[in-house]
């Protein structure tokens, strides 16, 4: 089915294209990812859309990062480098940007997220980002709950390996919007 999008009413919302994350993914490289990224946002603002950079970060003495007894090793001990939530710089962030931080996995909790959208009027999300399984895929749990349409980039999102890429799209994403390439996106978008 042929995507449409109504700019004045669309956000791209991308989540943790920063430093410390964009690294080592599959199945799409995180420079990739990033460009793809670029390229939508550029898109977007030209046809009046909103643009949204969701980074993860936490206070210096780490007292408001997650901290839940789990059987797999996590993320949530390791010392991140200073720079490990300043976003990506191939992103081209513009000034008319919207810059929302949280502080664990998902955009909407403890965020002004949904405030920012409801405000602009957006009805539709264009979500990628990494992981897609961790941040991207807590955001889009959200989105549904809250009831925004989303178009999920799947070569705008990669994770830790491809198997669990594809299982999200296949478990998760076809379920509760609609999966699209940036191809896609940018012709609906009238720059494809």
């Amino acid at each position: 089915m042929e995507l449409t999008l109504d700019a004045a009413t669309t956000a791209m919302v991308m989540v943790d294209l920063q430093k410390g994350i964009a690294r080592g993914t599959a199945p799409h490289a995180a420079q990739d990812v990033v460009a793809r990224a670029a390229a939508i946002a550029a898109a977007l603002r030209i046809a009046g859309g909103t643009v949204i950079w969701v980074h993860v970060d936490n206070a210096a003495d780490g007292r408001d990062r997650l901290k839940p007894i789990t059987d797999a090793a996590g993320a949530t001990e390791r010392v991140k480098a200073p720079d490990h939530a300043d976003l990506m710089p191939g992103l081209n962030v513009q000034p008319g940007d919207v810059i929302v931080t949280k502080r664990g996995w998902g955009a909407f909790h403890g965020t002004d997220l949904d405030l920012q959208l409801r405000r602009r009027g957006v009805t539709t999300i264009i979500l990628g980002g990494i992981s897609t399984n961790i941040g991207v895929e807590s955001a889009a749990r959200e989105a549904f709950d809250h009831g925004y349409q989303q178009v999920f980039v799947e070569d705008a999102m990669a994770c830790r390996s491809a198997e669990e890429h594809a299982g999200t799209f296949r478990t998760v994403y076809a379920k509760i919007g609609r999966i699209r390439s940036t191809a896609d996106v940018l012709a609906a978008l009238g720059a494809g």
